[in-house]
């Protein structure tokens, strides 16, 4: 395997992410306003595709990050990954909100599926997860601001 197809199929499914939960965020805002709280099937479906692709997503950013990145391994040795800004949001902090953001939603999920009636608790949870998915998502690398 090369960098570049792992760089390109990161790109894709940031894609796919970004409708996925574009889909996600309208199923919740019908079930809490327009189904008096019942958890539909759109919202089942639409949380566990977002979760399936969150978490390939992720692994295979970490993939990347660990084993391919010339990137990761050149701040690293250099001392300079914490001391940059742009290099600590594009290695740390933009991983580890990105995986936070995943065990979020794995956590809704688990309790849509056990669950008939949705809860404020996990609609905050879930916006919570959303919030820090867009906060760390690289809107310049995807569309190139």
């Amino acid at each position: 395997m090369d960098f570049n197809f792992m760089l390109q199929a990161h790109r894709g499914f940031a894609y796919l992410i970004l409708l996925a939960t574009a889909v996600l965020v309208v199923a919740l805002l019908v079930t809490m306003f327009g189904y008096s709280g019942k958890i539909s099937k759109l919202l089942r479906k639409s949380t566990l595709f977002t979760m399936i692709f969150f978490h390939t997503q992720a692994l295979i950013g970490l993939i990347m990050l660990f084993f391919f990145s010339p990137g990761f391994k050149a701040a690293k040795e250099s001392g300079m990954l914490m001391k940059d800004s742009v290099l600590r949001n594009t290695y740390v902090e933009h991983p580890t909100a990105m995986i936070i953001a995943a065990v979020l939603l794995t956590i809704f999920n688990k309790k849509l599926k056990t669950n008939d009636k949705i809860q404020m608790s996990w609609v905050i949870m879930a916006f919570v997860a959303i919030a820090l998915m867009l906060w760390a998502f690289q809107w310049h690398r995807l569309f190139g601001a």
